[in-house]
């Protein structure tokens, strides 16, 4: 059996050294909360952003295979229509541990990035946020994720059954 969506996004927080891909340049976006708060728990978090030099004080790269020293994973929260090309800038660079994000909306998963991580041998982490995942994490972000793991588990309950 293969692990859950929570298990992989539990050894993907292993890592303490993280490539923020699609970190936003906008001090009030959602994304900057996630950046915040991994910093705030002992990760070195490296924001990677084409047009940004800096976010939240820390030095950004343009793409994932600049980054010096290199990263252990890499946490993607990019519009679907740049996922694909940020995954294959993460496997090109050699990153193992990928991290799709989901939060209320779509997401960053597409089928195509998808399938090019699998392709790879990754396995990502989808249909979460690390809000979600993360230790102590306020009470709205763990319901959130048990409501999403819910559903989630009675989409493949139904599915397993015929006429489901």
């Amino acid at each position: 059996m293969s692990p859950s969506p929570l298990e992989r996004a539990r050894a993907f927080l292993q890592a303490r050294r993280i490539a923020f891909v699609g970190a936003s340049r906008n001090e009030r976006d959602f994304s900057r909360g996630v950046l915040k708060e991994l910093v705030r728990r002992g990760y070195d978090v490296v924001p990677v952003h084409p047009e940004a030099e800096e976010i939240e004080g820390r030095r950004a790269f343009p793409r994932v295979g600049a980054v010096e020293p290199p990263v252990e994973a890499a946490l993607i929260m990019t519009p679907p229509a740049r996922t694909d090309d940020a995954v294959r800038d993460c496997l090109d660079a050699g990153i193992r541990h990928v991290w799709l994000h989901r939060g209320g909306g779509r997401g960053s998963a597409t089928p195509e990035a998808v399938a090019r991580c699998r392709a790879a041998g990754v396995e990502p982490v989808t249909d979460l946020c690390p809000f979600m995942a993360l230790p102590g994490a306020a009470w709205p972000h763990r319901l959130h994720g048990f409501l999403r793991r819910l559903s989630s588990g009675r989409a493949r309950g139904s599915a397993q059954r015929p006429g489901g």
